[in-house]
């Protein structure tokens, strides 16, 4: 009888954006998975000391490898008969039997559009890979019509064949403020803007410098949350001279940076999706974006939208200076994020399943 697995992989890395969506949507996957399918089974490399993982299904550690190795070895032996299901990017090349089926989320095409941004090894082993992916029978999953159209663009392939799921953001208030962390940087409710990234070259936080510096005219601070992962990606601009930064928060900490912030302002010049904005409009913070299709996409008309650094200052400014106009923000983020919640984007990734799986 098939079998359903999923490329665990994400559960031993740190969290960023793209683990941040498996996690997610494995955990909301556990809760409304059918009775007539069988059960996933979350298939992860081995660690030392082991590492308990509870995202709703039965794990089960394999293979003697690590990384793109283990993915690429021990992952389809542990994964045959039946059909895979890769959240992050990444999927073996090849499957051990020809009765199997496999999907794959890529998230975006960066590496092809962005490519400044990433290490050339990251770089290299990415194109390689998708370019082959789209070759065999794999599945293409992506989270906007953004990226459908941009990975369909670069991987030369017809965008129909790409389908499109949704993200969450009811993750970002799950868990209680911890707003300590306000007391801990010596940030005043409403007397900062933040911002939320890595510090790659896409996410251009150098055009938040003239922002930064106008802000501390005015007593105000810009606050910078992010860590950064060296092997992935190439190194950003230098830290801004009026900024505070953070670096890397827990969850809890986010949902008080984001609730007490007069606004957040994301300058990121590409993405696929997108989360921090709309993790800001869940946690009632007003959002300015980069005006750039993806975010016009996903934020819709509860954002407002700069092109170059000085326009991201006016828009930040123009909520600073009338309230109610943030106000009109919060409410319109509101409503735009009832349409990101994992349960819909779970829902929207199994109904694809289901269509593999009676392949296999």
């Amino acid at each position: 009888m098939s079998k359903i697995f999923l490329n665990g992989r994400f559960s031993v890395q740190s969290l960023s954006g793209v683990q941040r969506f498996a996690t997610e949507i494995t955990r909301a996957l556990s809760e409304i998975w059918p009775a007539d399918l069988p059960r996933p089974e979350l298939l992860t490399p081995r660690t030392d000391p082991a590492v308990s993982i509870d995202l709703g299904f039965t794990a089960r550690s394999c293979g003697r490898f690590q990384g793109q190795i283990w993915e690429q070895i021990d992952l389809p032996k542990a994964a045959a008969s039946g059909l895979l299901v890769n959240l992050g990017n990444t999927a073996p090349l090849h499957l051990s039997s020809r009765h199997s089926r496999q999907l794959v989320v890529i998230h975006d095409a960066g590496v092809f559009s962005t490519p400044q941004s990433y290490s050339r090894q990251f770089r290299a082993y990415y194109k390689v890979l998708h370019r082959l992916l789209a070759l065999g029978k794999t599945r293409i999953v992506t989270v906007s019509d953004f990226s459908r159209n941009d990975i369909a663009r670069h991987l030369k392939i017809d965008p129909a064949r790409i389908s499109v799921i949704t993200e969450g953001a009811d993750h970002a208030t799950r868990i209680a403020a911890d707003r300590t962390i306000l007391k801990t940087h010596g940030l005043e409710s409403g007397k900062y803007v933040l911002a939320v990234g890595n510090k790659a070259p896409h996410k251009d936080f150098a055009a938040l410098d003239h922002l930064a510096a106008t802000l501390a005219q005015r007593g105000i601070r810009l606050v910078i949350s992010g860590g950064m992962n060296g092997r992935v990606f190439s190194a950003g601009a230098p830290d801004l001279q009026h900024a505070t930064y953070v670096g890397r928060v827990t969850d809890a900490e986010l949902h008080a940076l984001y609730s007490e912030a007069a606004c957040f302002v994301f300058p990121s010049i590409y993405e696929g999706f997108g989360l921090p904005p709309v993790e800001a409009m869940e946690a009632g913070c007003p959002v300015v974006a980069r005006d750039i299709p993806v975010l016009r996409e996903i934020c819709g008309q509860a954002a407002l939208f700069g092109r170059d650094p000085s326009d991201l200052t006016a828009c930040v400014i123009e909520l600073l200076d009338h309230p109610d106009r943030a106000g009109d923000l919060r409410r319109a983020g509101y409503e735009q994020v009832q349409k990101y919640r994992w349960t819909i984007a779970a829902k929207q990734l199994m109904d694809i399943m289901r269509e593999e799986f009676v392949k296999c």
